[in-house]
C-alpha cells in the first residue's frame, strides 16, 4: 500500500475510532452515574423507582427510572447501541490496517506462528475472540453467577490473565498489549449487542404487548453493563500503550498489564462509590492504587 494512503487511512480511522469510543464510554459512564445517583421520588409516584435532578447548560433536568417498565411507552424511545457498534467496526479496521496490513501480519515472535501472514493472524485472533466470548458468556449465564458471583468473577479473571500471558508470549509485545485491549473491547461490544440490546428489546416488546416484563433479563443487562464499566479504564490505557515502551517492552509485560487492569478496575470502583456518596467505603483505594502503580514502575525498571 502507498505509504501516504496508509498514513491517511490510519489517521481517519483512528480519529473515528476515538470519537465513537468517547461517545460510547461517555454514555456508559453517565448511566452508571445516573443509576448510582437515583433517589426515591418526592413526592412518591407509582411505578417510579428513583429520580435525579440536575442542572446543565442553563437548564434543569429531572430524570425518572421506572421499577421495571412504564405502563406505556412514548412515541420516540432512544437506544444507546450504535456508539458501541461503530467503536467496534472502526477498531477492527484500525487493527487490520496497523497490524495485518501495515506489519504484513508480522506480529508473532513465537516460531510456531511465524508462518502466519496478515490474513492468518487476523483469523487466528478472531477465533480467540470467539472462544473467549463463548466461555465468558456461558460463565455469566451459569448458575454459578447467581449462587457465587465472586467465584464466577475470579474464574473470569484467571482466564483473562491466561489470555494476557499467552498473547504476550507469542506476539510482538506492543502488538500483544493492543490485542489484549481489542479482545476485552470486543467482549464489551458483544455485551452490548448480544445481551444488553436483545434484553432491552424484549423489555420494550413486553410493554407494548401489555405483558409483564422479565426482570431477570433486565438484571442480566445490568450485570454486563457493570462489567463494561469496570473494564473501561484498563482498555483505554491499552489503547494508549503504544507510546509507553517501558510497559510492553518489559520482560514482565504480562504482569504489568495484569496489574494495570486490576488498578484500573479498583479506581473505577472508587468513582462508583463517589457517585453513590459512599467515599468512606473506598478510603483504601487510592493508597492501594498508588502503591500498585509504584510497584509496576519498579517492575518495569527491573525488566
Amino acid at each position: 500500500m502507498d505509504p501516504l494512503v496508509h498514513e491517511w487511512l490510519n489517521l481517519i480511522i483512528r480519529w473515528a475510532h476515538v470519537m465513537f469510543g468517547i461517545a460510547w464510554i461517555g454514555a456508559s459512564l453517565y448511566f452508571m452515574w445516573l443509576d448510582a445517583s437515583l433517589e426515591p421520588p418526592d413526592p412518591p409516584r407509582q411505578g417510579v423507582a428513583g429520580e435525579v435532578w440536575s442542572v446543565h447548560g442553563g437548564g434543569f433536568y429531572r430524570v425518572e427510572k421506572f421499577g421495571v417498565a412504564p405502563p406505556a411507552l412514548p412515541r420516540r424511545l432512544h437506544w444507546f447501541k450504535w456508539e458501541a457498534g461503530m467503536t467496534f467496526i472502526t477498531g477492527a479496521l484500525l487493527l487490520t490496517l496497523v497490524f495485518y496490513v501495515g506489519m504484513g501480519g508480522d506480529v508473532f515472535v513465537h516460531p510456531a506462528f511465524s508462518g502466519f501472514g496478515g490474513l492468518g493472524a487476523g483469523l487466528l485472533f478472531a477465533a480467540l475472540v470467539a472462544i473467549a466470548w463463548a466461555l465468558y458468556d456461558a460463565l455469566f449465564k451459569s448458575a454459578l453467577r447467581r449462587t457465587r458471583p465472586l467465584h464466577a468473577a475470579a474464574i473470569g479473571f484467571v482466564a483473562l490473565v491466561a489470555a494476557i500471558w499467552g498473547l504476550c508470549a507469542v506476539m510482538q509485545p506492543q502488538a500483544a498489549f493492543v490485542h489484549v485491549g481489542a479482545l476485552i473491547g470486543t467482549l464489551m461490544v458483544a455485551n452490548v449487542w448480544m445481551i444488553i440490546i436483545p434484553n432491552q428489546r424484549a423489555l420494550v416488546e413486553a410493554v407494548r404487548e401489555g405483558r409483564a416484563p422479565d426482570a431477570e433479563r433486565g438484571l442480566q443487562g445490568k450485570i454486563r453493563s457493570t462489567h463494561n464499566s469496570y473494564l473501561t479504564l484498563p482498555v483505554v490505557l491499552m489503547m494508549l500503550s503504544k507510546n509507553f515502551s517501558s510497559t510492553w517492552g518489559s520482560e514482565y509485560n504480562w504482569v504489568i498489564l495484569t496489574g494495570v487492569i486490576v488498578i484500573g478496575a479498583i479506581v473505577r470502583h472508587w468513582f462508583l462509590l463517589l457517585d453513590k456518596g459512599r467515599l468512606q467505603d473506598g478510603i483504601w483505594i487510592w493508597p492501594v492504587a498508588i502503591a500498585g502503580m509504584t510497584g509496576l514502575f519498579l517492575l518495569a525498571r527491573a525488566g
